[in-house]
């Protein structure tokens, strides 16, 4: 029987293997680390970033993706807590989701009143135009 080849995720990453793998600048990750939201290793003058790093990486990325400020991610992130199950984690974060959806219905219903005004207000000037080309004409 032929043993199966097992996946071993490497113990460490550089830089430039990470903002491959996410799709982002070395500068983006610059500036997490910038911001203390990463804090790789250092070799010299190379960054060494753990397997915890990279998911602290994945976590931000996730966190810009839903909207949050770096802040709010920072937060979430440092809560996580796997000897409790990251019951109080789990909670920010629902509470930050609840918080982002109102806002965002907010900005929603902001932009469909906005469009209605525009609408109107180029119904009004249409109908000005054609009333300032009939008085014009003979």
């Amino acid at each position: 029987m032929k043993a199966k080849a097992s996946i071993v995720e490497p113990q460490s990453y550089s830089i430039s293997e990470l903002a491959r793998e996410f799709e982002i600048t070395t500068r983006a990750i610059r500036f997490y680390e910038d911001k203390g939201l990463l804090k790789p290793e250092r070799h010299g003058q190379t960054r060494v970033y753990s397997p915890e790093e990279r998911i602290r990486l994945k976590l931000i990325l996730r966190g810009k993706r839903l909207g949050f400020s770096l802040d709010e991610s920072r937060e979430i992130i440092d809560m996580y807590d796997p000897a409790h199950g990251n019951v109080e984690q789990l909670q920010r974060l629902l509470e930050r989701i609840a918080q982002k959806r109102a806002q965002l219905q907010q900005q929603l219903r902001d932009i469909e009143s906005l469009m209605g005004e525009l609408g109107e207000a180029e119904a009004r000037a249409q109908a000005a135009l054609v009333k300032s080309r009939n008085e014009e004409s003979p």
